[in-house]
């Protein structure tokens, strides 16, 4: 993936070294929240308790927006990191804003707070475990580096280009936040079972893959961001995270109606679909009959 010396994003927040909360941290949205429900899962547990308890930090905890603690001690390793994530953040920047301007629409550009350990954002306090998240609430992603390495070990999708995925994954739920679907989405949470409920936020989930092909597409037009190898690294990311990938890992079977992400087949044809259209008209999840 060809983005040394292109321009990065000032929107980026170091918080790695701040202040954090013992015990346990929850938060939703994010690519990494399909681990922890699984997990919750085979505990017994019921995954919709995790839900209930976003924004609900423990009692005597530090608020959001109290003030943060320093920053790490930079090395040359996670110095090259944070300026490929500021370098990736800028590139959405730089697509977003131009297919908002054609859409007559204007882009604000999202915030990237990189943490430690775990977190305070305005939708709760989440832990590094649950993987990267956006939080509409305050207009956030929220990265912790050691996710890369579980995206390389775990997952086996490693290299930058699965990275900038993941990346362009969340900047596409600020997408959803800034068109309102995602509101319209939430709103329907008490209306609807558990399992209709599910359906929705898969479709949700692979819109978001949709517009993170959306963005490599057109930065690869626009400054042949993309090397030989760059597109099968995306993938397998793609495919490692499915909701039947991973069920498949923590229990040897799935269950369908527990699916929130999408399966690693449906989560492959949407983000391919926006790579090779980078259509946002395409990009309709909720009306597509089949996903």
């Amino acid at each position: 993936m060809r983005w040394q010396g292109n321009r990065q994003s000032d929107q980026v927040e170091d918080q790695r070294g701040g202040r954090s909360a013992r015990g346990p941290a929850l938060a939703g949205g994010g690519i990494g929240l399909i681990v922890l429900v699984v997990v919750v899962m085979l505990m017994g547990g019921n995954p919709e308790q995790i839900l209930q308890l976003i924004g609900q930090p423990p009692a005597g905890v530090e608020q959001p927006g109290d003030p943060a603690g320093g920053e790490v001690a930079a090395t040359p390793e996670n110095d090259e990191i944070k300026q490929f994530v500021a370098t990736v953040l800028a590139d959405t920047e730089d697509v977003w804003e131009e297919q908002f301007r054609l859409a007559g629409r204007s882009y604000q550009k999202p915030k990237l707070v990189l943490f430690t350990g775990n977190v305070k954002s305005a939708c709760g306090f989440a832990d590094s475990a649950m993987g990267p998240f956006y939080c509409p609430g305050d207009d956030k992603v929220y990265l912790d580096f050691s996710f890369f390495d579980e995206l390389a070990r775990r997952f086996d999708a490693p290299g930058d280009f699965a990275q900038a995925y993941v990346i362009a994954h969340e900047v596409g739920h600020h997408v959803q936040n800034l068109l309102g679907i995602t509101d319209k989405v939430h709103r329907q949470k008490g209306e609807l079972s558990e399992a209709e409920y599910n359906q929705l936020s898969v479709r949700l989930e692979l819109q978001a893959d949709f517009f993170a092909g959306v963005w490599a597409h057109h930065a690869d037009r626009s400054r042949n961001l993309l090397e030989e190898g760059d597109v099968e690294e995306g993938l397998r990311a793609a495919t490692a995270i499915g909701d039947d990938t991973l069920q498949k890992q923590a229990r040897g079977y799935v269950v369908p109606d527990s699916f929130t992400h999408g399966t690693s087949a449906q989560r492959v044809r949407w983000f391919k679909k926006g790579l090779t259209t980078g259509d946002m008209s395409l990009g309709d999840t909720f009306s597509a009959d089949e996903l």
